[in-house]
């Protein structure tokens, strides 16, 4: 089944019947609380929770969320500990995801990072991968790098585009059309966005990238708008219909994804792959509903 709208995803996992295994890191405050309660009453996670249990307990009391739900509480008041508790719990195979609570991105990342303790396969990548429901555009749309890589070069680019392949596959889009972004459509030698996407499309076109259309560079219009490409007389095979985003620095990405979320309101879901699990990399003030979302992704692509 192709996924054409974030709930979709919902009915997917509740349809398989098989539940993943989470574990939250610092799971003290109510949006967590409530995404990780939705969905294990969807019957899509069983979930460990590692924070302080007072404050847990507090927080469920007000939020009317029986407690009992959870698989179990993991007592660790420090946030710092209690990221690196969650990390080691999936290390000692106890989860297949790992989710952000009301600890900070930085001391997140740290455990996840950690050389001995954290999350790293060998010479790993990570990267963002955000899916975004935006009213205007006709489908889902998949963009990467929106808060791991600031600067990403020829090898993390190429990371970065069979990390959004991937996850286009677990949405059941056959053969995702990605579009590698610059500021033109034009090949300019003096730009690196443009040099890399030219490079990356021309790997897809010799078979070293697998099961997707590639094209770079392509501007966002250009990407996603079919006007703009009729009106530039661009040939191409993802133009004007991309399924995701590659994005050739981390500010381009971020503006694009904080424009669809602020200014035409699209609800998001995001994950950072490239881990030995998917890690649910959502900020501390997203909805209740994103990180449902969020959870549902992460569950799909685990």
């Amino acid at each position: 089944m192709k996924i054409t709208k974030l709930e979709q995803m919902l009915g997917v996992l509740q349809g398989e019947g098989t539940k993943k295994r989470l574990v939250a890191a610092y799971a003290n405050d109510s949006h967590t609380l409530g995404a990780v309660s939705d969905a294990i009453d969807r019957g899509i996670v069983e979930a460990i929770l590692v924070g302080d249990e007072a404050t847990i307990q507090k927080v469920c009391m007000e939020e009317k969320i029986d407690i009992k739900k959870f698989s179990r509480i993991v007592q660790e008041a420090d946030e710092q500990k209690a990221a690196a508790k969650a990390v080691e719990l999936i290390n000692a195979g106890e989860g297949d995801i790992l989710m952000k609570g009301l600890v900070s991105t930085d001391k997140y990342m740290r455990a996840i990072l950690n050389k001995e303790k954290g999350l790293m396969p060998p010479k790993a990548i990570l990267s963002h991968v955000g899916v975004m429901e935006v009213s205007t555009y006709h489908k889902l749309i998949i963009a990467s790098d929106m808060a791991i890589i600031p600067q990403p070069d020829l090898s993390q680019k190429l990371a970065i585009t069979n990390f959004v392949i991937k996850t286009a596959h677990s949405l059941g889009i056959e053969k995702p059309k990605v579009a590698l972004v610059a500021a033109t459509e034009q090949m300019s030698a003096g730009m690196q966005a443009c040099v890399d996407a030219a490079i990356i499309a021309k790997m897809a076109d010799r078979g070293q990238i697998k099961d997707a259309y590639v094209d770079g560079p392509l501007a966002v219009d250009v990407a996603v708008d079919e006007e703009s490409v009729q009106i530039k007389k661009l040939v191409s095979t993802v133009a004007g219909d991309a399924d995701a985003l590659v994005f050739p620095n981390i500010e381009s990405g971020n503006v694009f994804y904080k424009t669809c979320t602020k200014f035409c309101k699209a609800e998001l879901a995001a994950m950072v792959v490239g881990a030995k699990v998917p890690c649910i990399l959502s900020s501390r003030g997203d909805s209740t509903l994103t990180k449902l979302y969020s959870i549902a992704l992460a569950a799909i692509c685990a």
